[in-house]
């Protein structure tokens, strides 16, 4: 069953009377009801495609908090094979809210390394939301460095609200191994492709997406704090998360005027909750296109490629 976001209310209405027909239908078969469930269909399309024709900053952040959307096993399951999950950080634990393994994408050996945050109460909690701890990134620091040394390109998913800030974690040198796995992505003389595929937050994102190339599907979001965290910080009320959210510039389309971003992937009509084989697919073939662009790359190219996008970011929208 569909969830509905706040501004699909009038859609949900729309599309439940269809299916209420339906249902009224298949319980009495002398009941002709086709004409008037095409009809509520054709309203209820309409009417999703100008829900979405332009949304503003605050609905793409609560487009990309959908449930519903891919996470990163999804991706993994479905365009990755011979994945082979590797655990630990060899210092503390592991932390499940950060995944990866070695695996082959298109028959190439990649390391693909991803945020989860978990499909249902259980699996959130044990994958604390996609939050990480310190070893979360020191497990991505200890992937990304055995995928260079075997020269490996590295693929990243990037979905987290940032960085988990509990006590616990500070105590273990959270900044610390946030700094330590942005440096890994700087370091690395391999590929490195990063996609943002639903939350990219604050330096538990920057720790994944230091990459060659950042791709962001079309509703996702990516910025240095969450629209509520800046709207308490600034106006001392989360409630005006949404001038935050606009003052922040953290769409795909912001991000892609500001070189940030170098690549925006289509969702389907309605977000990548409606379809999520298509949005897979597409994410799938962005992958492939800018592996391509890198292959033949030597070492010292990919990090000075690296380097330079970095050095560079922003300079493009402030020219503008």
């Amino acid at each position: 069953m569909t969830q509905y976001l706040d501004f699909e209310k009038p859609l949900a209405e729309i599309e439940g009377k269809a299916e209420e027909l339906r249902a009224l239908a298949r319980a009495n078969e002398e009941m002709d009801v086709a004409d008037e469930a095409a009809a509520l269909d054709t309203k209820a399309a309409q009417l999703l495609e100008d829900l979405y024709k332009d949304l503003t900053p605050w609905r793409k952040c609560q487009v990309a908090r959908h449930p519903e959307r891919p996470h990163c096993r999804d991706y993994i399951d479905a365009l990755f094979t011979e994945y082979t999950p590797l655990a630990g950080d060899r210092n503390f634990a592991d932390d499940h809210a950060v995944m990866g393994g070695l695996a082959r994408f298109n028959d190439q050996p990649v390391m693909v390394i991803g945020h989860e945050k978990g499909s249902d109460t259980k699996s959130r909690i044990e994958r604390n939301f996609g939050m990480a701890r310190p070893e979360g990134y020191r497990k991505a620091i200890r992937l990304m460095q055995m995928a260079d040394k075997f020269g490996l390109p590295v693929v990243t998913l990037v979905d987290t609200p940032g960085a988990y800030p509990g006590k616990g974690a500070e105590e273990r040198g959270q900044s610390e191994a946030i700094a330590r796995a942005t440096e890994a992505c700087l370091q690395i003389r391999v590929p490195l492709i990063s996609v943002v595929i639903g939350e990219g937050g604050s330096g538990g994102a920057v720790a994944f997406a230091t990459a060659n190339r950042v791709a962001m599907l079309e509703h996702s979001i990516y910025s240095v704090i969450s629209p509520e965290g800046c709207a308490s910080i600034l106006w001392k009320d989360a409630e005006k998360m949404r001038e935050a959210a606009e003052a922040l510039r953290l769409t795909a389309q912001n991000l892609k005027e500001l070189g940030v971003a170098d690549t925006i992937i289509p969702e389907p009509k309605g977000g990548a909750h409606r379809d999520r084989p298509e949005t897979i697919a597409a994410v799938g073939a962005a992958i492939e296109t800018l592996l391509k662009e890198l292959d033949g790359k030597d070492g010292d190219a990919l990090v000075q490629d690296r380097r330079k996008k970095f050095l560079d970011m922003g300079s493009k929208g402030l020219a503008a």
